[in-house]
């Protein structure tokens, strides 16, 4: 084959590092975001952040004098940048936002406030960092008993022992055998003594602890449970140690019938073995709820809904007057001059991503006005492509807007990819939201009668009388979807 030299011309994407960064930030959560914003402070030494959590703390000196806040009058920088900040929908150049260009004394911060805000006084108690009580272990909690009810120290051992054993639900972990088996014989402890041993911390709080099954469990939450009737006492205990399956599958016929009971029998054991708790130990659960914040807040206003975007997770950033004036007058391009350019192009990454987060929220309002006025049953089939086209931004950008981006609303915190939804024919030619589907089944299998619960068959007929074609297997994939559980398991007495 005879090489030879060609010139062609091609056209290709060149990703700048500014437009990396700034579509970076823009497929970032909050919480993600100030992660981020810490790590790029910590680097760039002409960043500066203008709402620091314990700026309005007070704090002690290396003296031993204790320093106060600073007033929002005794900060004058802070207030003319508040003041000269651009309202919102403003445009804006982000370059006249940044220490170091023509503006009178070169201290011109950049923020997103319209308004100057009043600090908080010293006096006030959310003012000051709170130390968070420690949480107490399970394990701490049933050791705590032993050292008071317990005063020999070869049973307190044997128990604690056990203990050891317990795992975070509340159920031993090993049977009796096999803690008793990896003991040194020299001890001389015999199993007797370990089931004395849990049998008292069976005893101990929470009711049901110690317990080697469910079945268990269950029968010593109810012999300790007040106000109980001898009879339904002992059927509802009988039920939980012999016939703990047919009730989990809520088969009452067959319980009934081995029994020997009624209706009203079998209805008020039932009341009695829901009151347990099938994992004791759990309310002692390190675990933690993670809450959200939302991005945007929508309210009610005279001509329609009005979309705000939420001033306490949007930082107040400003380069650095002393860096950035040393910098002007030196005309250095080293690294300083770099971090100088970095920290103008985040300032105007982060306004340009909740500008972004805000027209994408408003368009979605537009569109799901029915939504913000009757509820999810009036929510309209939405797609990507649709706001896409009307923002004039591409379909990923409108993907990476809506993605762990949050809208409170006056009916709940929603995340904006809620908002979008397939389309479902109509038989009038329409098309419905998948959204509104399953708002309608929640609201049907809610209005049920619970003696005879509605079959997936018999709700998608019953979305058929209201002119919406759904299969059988649509309507249970979305009652999968709603974690509401089959007609079998919502049958009741």
């Amino acid at each position: 084959m005879k090489q030879s030299l060609q010139l062609r011309t091609s056209q290709h994407l060149a990703l700048t590092p500014q437009l990396q960064q700034s579509i970076r930030l823009l497929q970032l959560s909050t919480l993600e975001l100030h992660q981020e914003l810490e790590q790029i402070l910590s680097d760039n030494p002409l960043l500066e952040r203008l709402d620091d959590a314990l700026d309005n703390s007070v704090r002690l000196l290396a003296d031993g004098a204790i320093s106060s806040p600073p007033s929002a009058q005794a900060d004058p920088v802070e207030n003319t940048a508040a003041s000269a900040a651009p309202a919102e929908g403003e445009a804006g150049d982000p370059q006249d936002s940044v220490v170091g260009d023509d503006h009178a004394g070169g201290d011109t911060d950049w923020s997103f406030d319209d308004v100057a805000r009043t600090g908080k006084t010293p006096d006030d108690e959310d003012s000051r960092p709170q130390l968070e009580a420690h949480d107490i272990t399970l394990r701490e909690h049933l050791q705590e008993q032993t050292r008071l009810t317990v005063r020999s120290l070869r049973d307190r051992a044997l128990i604690e022992l056990i203990v050891d054993a317990i795992d975070d639900h509340g159920y031993l972990e090993e049977s009796l055998e096999e803690i008793h088996a990896r003991l040194p014989e020299e001890l001389e402890i015999e199993l007797d003594e370990l089931t004395i041993a849990l049998k008292l911390l069976q005893s101990f709080d929470p009711a049901g602890i110690g317990a080697r099954s469910a079945s268990e469990c269950l029968a010593l939450q109810i012999r300790r449970l007040p106000k109980v009737a001898f009879v339904t006492r002992r059927l509802a205990l009988t039920i939980v140690e012999d016939y703990l399956a047919l009730f989990a599958q809520r088969d009452f016929n067959k319980i009934k019938k081995a029994l020997g009971c009624d209706d009203e029998d079998l209805r008020e054991a039932q009341a009695v073995i829901r009151q347990c708790h099938p994992h004791p130990g759990a309310v002692f659960a390190s675990g933690r709820s993670d809450y959200v914040v939302p991005d945007v807040i929508v309210k009610a206003a005279k001509d329609g809904w009005q979309v705000l975007l939420n001033h306490d997770v949007m930082p107040r950033l400003r380069v650095n007057a002393m860096y950035a004036n040393a910098l002007k007058q030196t005309k250095g391009d080293g690294s300083l001059g770099s971090q100088l350019q970095e920290a103008k192009w985040l300032i105007k990454n982060m306004r340009q991503r909740f500008d972004t987060i805000l027209r994408v929220a408003q368009a979605i309002v537009e569109r799901q006005r029915n939504f913000f006025s009757h509820g999810a049953v009036a929510m309209r089939p939405l797609v990507l492509r649709e706001i896409a086209d009307t923002l004039g931004l591409h379909e990923s950008t409108i993907s990476r807007v809506t993605t762990q981006k949050y809208m409170l609303t006056p009916h709940g915190m929603f995340e904006l990819k809620y908002f979008f939804g397939s389309h479902v024919a109509t038989e009038t030619g329409g098309e419905a939201s998948s959204t509104a589907i399953r708002a309608l089944i929640k609201q049907l299998i809610g209005a049920e009668d619970p003696k005879n619960p509605l079959s997936d068959s018999k709700i998608a007929d019953m979305l058929a009388e209201q002119g919406m074609v759904v299969a059988r297997r649509t309507v249970a994939k979305y009652r999968e979807v709603l974690k509401i559980p089959p007609v079998n398991l919502r049958k009741s007495l």
